[in-house]
């Protein structure tokens, strides 16, 4: 299992930055090691294990990049229009047999391979056919125009795809440009994920009149299929230490990363702080975010274990900009900061400084056309509603106090952060 070293926060205050936790994180936690080959089908997703050299050039042979006739820059036509004589033709596909003769075009399709000596390629739009059945080419078309030289896209032996990328459709498709048919990446990251909470039942279960169904750990599940996760699900843990401090002791040895949501904060029947120090090492208790302020991080037996917050918005919000990070970290990806979007606010809004907060929002244009965000018209973290019926958060940095209408303001879509 991928381990952390104990003292990896330990320089951290009572309420440690995001980006200080980010960073910790990423520097020091150890990325899995072992390393599996996927089908390209199955890739998407996936972190790079090395890098992949182009085996060959793209495109692998000089081609035509348009239907037309393919002639030698040397006999282009200069002042006006001139007849060439068309000898032979060549298709996508097939080989060329015989090098363009001078004075002559040789009709080419898209994607065909250049005739030996041509280097230039008039748009068949663009000419005319004569009585004699000679192409007409017209003056004023530069040397090499529509070609696409060999290498033109990727050279041989150029490094196109870096370990630790999270691999995207575009990349596999370079992949089989290649002709591979399957690709190394790090294994998938083992989280083991509960909920905590005597007033927690699971979907389908009955549900006392003082109960909720516990929707965070289906959400938190989901979230971390997207990361490409092999998840464990641990169910519900009731309130009481002893039993917190059981399973999160039996799955750690297991598991890269242990994930918990609620029982975070400093109530009486909040157990997970005193479960984590009694079996592992309380680095991290809370960070200047909102919402999400309760945010436990802990080392046991060497994996980490991450408490997040009850509510739901604070649980998805801390999720993105804490346990995101750790398990790209753990895969050995490359750490890609988020970068908003800048909109402009149709909202007026005031937070503390020194304090990173994010506002749920929807996106729409504005009557000049300008994208504008507007605020979800109620607060709290515990609002399902405010995540589905808005698209994405407003980023205000701790430098913020103040947002008025018609200020332009960083936009994270959910899209983006998963």
């Amino acid at each position: 299992m991928a381990q952390l070293s104990d003292d990896c926060f330990a320089f951290g205050g009572p309420l440690m930055s995001v980006d200080e936790a980010v960073g910790i994180i990423a520097a020091r936690v150890k990325p899995v090691q072992e390393v599996e080959s996927v089908p390209l089908m199955e890739a998407d997703g996936r972190i790079l294990a090395a890098d992949i050299s182009a085996p060959l050039p793209l495109p692998p042979f000089t081609n035509s990049a348009v239907d037309g006739y393919a002639v030698r820059s040397g006999d282009l036509p200069r002042h006006g229009e001139q007849a060439f004589a068309v000898t032979g033709r060549v298709q996508a596909g097939a080989s060329v047999r015989q090098p363009i003769e001078p004075g002559h075009a040789v009709r080419i399709f898209t994607g065909a391979p250049m005739p030996e000596g041509a280097d230039t390629v008039f748009m068949q739009e663009d000419v005319r056919l004569d009585e004699a059945g000679k192409v007409v080419l017209p003056p004023g078309l530069k040397p090499g125009a529509n070609v696409r030289p060999a290498g033109e896209d990727i050279p041989f032996g150029h490094a196109a795809l870096k370990a630790g990328q999270r691999l995207r459709p575009q990349d596999a498709a370079l992949a089989a440009a290649f002709g591979l048919t399957e690709i190394e990446v790090i294994r998938r990251i083992r989280v083991a994920v509960f909920s905590t909470g005597d007033e927690l039942v699971s979907p389908g279960s009955p549900r006392a009149a003082a109960q909720l169904f516990d929707s965070n750990r289906i959400m938190l599940m989901a979230m971390l299929a997207r990361l490409g996760c092999v998840v464990s699900d641990l169910g519900i843990i009731r309130d009481d230490r002893a039993s917190l401090a059981a399973g999160l002791k039996k799955v750690a040895d297991a598991h890269d990363l242990i994930l918990t949501t609620g029982g975070v904060s400093t109530g009486e029947e909040d157990h997970v702080k005193a479960a984590v120090e009694s079996v592992g090492t309380l680095v991290l208790w809370r960070m200047a975010i909102k919402p999400g302020r309760p945010v436990g991080m802990g080392i046991i037996g060497g994996t980490p274990c991450i408490g997040l917050p009850g509510n739901p918005v604070a649980s998805f919000v801390t999720f993105v900009h804490v346990v995101r990070p750790t398990v790209l970290a753990l895969a050995g990806a490359i750490q890609q900061k988020l970068v908003p979007m800048p909109v402009r606010a149709a909202f007026t809004y005031k937070k503390k400084i020194a304090r990173r907060e994010y506002v749920r929002v929807v996106l729409s244009k504005g009557a000049d056309g300008v994208l504008e965000a507007t605020k979800f018209p109620r607060e709290g973290a515990g609002l399902l509603s405010s995540l589905v019926d808005t698209d994405g958060l407003v980023e205000l940095g701790e430098e913020v106090t103040q947002v008025e209408p018609g200020q332009t303001v960083g936009f994270l879509s959910y899209a983006s952060l998963l």
